[in-house]
């Protein structure tokens, strides 16, 4: 009891908190949960100061004081009971921690995976997407603001740091992950973009440091649904899936020298997986919706360039039931025509906010 007291005592201070695209149910039990370093945290804390205080209780169940300290259904319910809480929040929580949950006016439960409980409504929060980011970065306007995304990527802890964006990267790193966890994200890094299967990525770890089969499986499972790591599958090919890490910054500072074409193409899918947008890959060709839209990483390919490409692969095009095709690109503009099939270029931070708002 002495330590629920501490914790329903402790002020959370958010400063500048900006708004976040996911909201949060008025009502109802609630289990907000994304990749670590998405921002649950800060969105709760900031909810917390629209609470009553004196009934809300927040759990923040990595504090070290519950290493020796367990907690408890019932003591959490005798305090519930006791002190009128209506608001109870866990943080940081794993699935089975507790046996069952107390019975509180509203839960709300933050994990980096979805919970299996029927009566809890899931919300997935992603990393920022190019409008929260320029909505972060205040300071910074249109011109630039895609410089600044393309350094910063997409952890609001980075948009918001005064530290330099690699001092904060490596404190992510070395804060989230443990050893082998580190190591693993390095060799992912090396091999980001590829189309791979688990044992291909056994296969390079084992190369660079000991581990096991086991651990190794056990770990990407635990990544691919926290979505730390994500995998795409090919329209055509079926040995292996494209493989992506979840920030393009963040696999750019694990890697030397990678590509700016490698971290463009990283953009393009991850903003389409956070809007929602199923697609598949289309060999080296692009992303492939379930509209038919082909989707092509080009920034800097002028016209005359991708007109002589498409006309090359038309047939593809054709073969695999191509309706549209988009040209993403840094900031050219163009459209034309093959027979009827429509090609138009647009600007990467034109089109962002058109998928945002399908």
């Amino acid at each position: 009891m002495e330590l629920l007291e501490y914790y329903q005592n402790q002020r959370y201070v958010t400063v500048n908190y900006v708004p976040r695209k996911c909201q949060l149910p008025l009502k109802g039990d609630v289990n907000l949960y994304g990749a670590r370093g998405s921002g649950k945290t800060t969105i709760i804390l900031d909810l917390m100061h629209e609470e009553n205080e004196e009934t809300t209780l927040y759990i923040d169940l990595e504090d070290p004081n519950l290493i020796f300290n367990t907690l408890t259904t019932l003591a959490l319910q005798k305090y519930i009971d006791r002190e009128g809480i209506t608001l109870l929040i866990l943080d940081h929580y794993t699935e089975g921690y507790l046996p069952y949950f107390p019975n509180v006016e509203r839960l709300i439960v933050l994990s980096r995976v979805p919970l299996h409980h029927k009566d809890i409504i899931p919300v997935e929060l992603f990393p920022l997407d190019y409008e929260e980011f320029l909505a972060f970065e205040s300071s910074v306007s249109q011109s630039s603001g895609f410089n600044h995304f393309l350094r910063s990527g997409t952890l609001p802890m980075i948009a918001r740091s005064q530290k330099t964006n690699i001092q904060v990267m490596k404190n992510f790193l070395k804060s989230s992950f443990d050893a082998n966890e580190q190591r693993l994200l390095l060799v992912l890094a090396q091999h980001h973009t590829k189309h791979l299967t688990i044992h291909q990525i056994y296969t390079y770890a084992k190369e660079k440091f000991k581990v096991s089969k086991d651990w190794l499986y056990k770990t990407m499972k635990l990544f691919t649904q926290e979505k730390l790591v994500l995998f795409i599958e090919d329209r055509y090919q079926k040995s292996g899936k494209k493989m992506l890490l979840f920030d393009f910054a963040f696999a750019k500072y694990l890697t030397v020298g990678q590509p700016f074409i490698l971290q463009f193409d990283t953009m393009i899918a991850l903003a389409l997986i956070k809007h929602g947008i199923e697609v598949q890959t289309l060999g080296i060709h692009g992303y492939v919706t379930k509209n038919d839209e082909l989707i092509i990483p080009a920034p800097f390919e002028s016209e005359e360039s991708l007109w002589v490409k498409s006309q090359s692969k038309f047939s593809i095009y054709k073969k695999y039931g191509i309706q549209k095709v988009t040209i993403v690109t840094v900031a050219n503009t163009y459209e034309y025509h093959i027979e009827k099939l429509y090609f138009e270029a647009i600007p990467f931070n034109e089109w962002s906010v058109i998928n945002a708002e399908e």
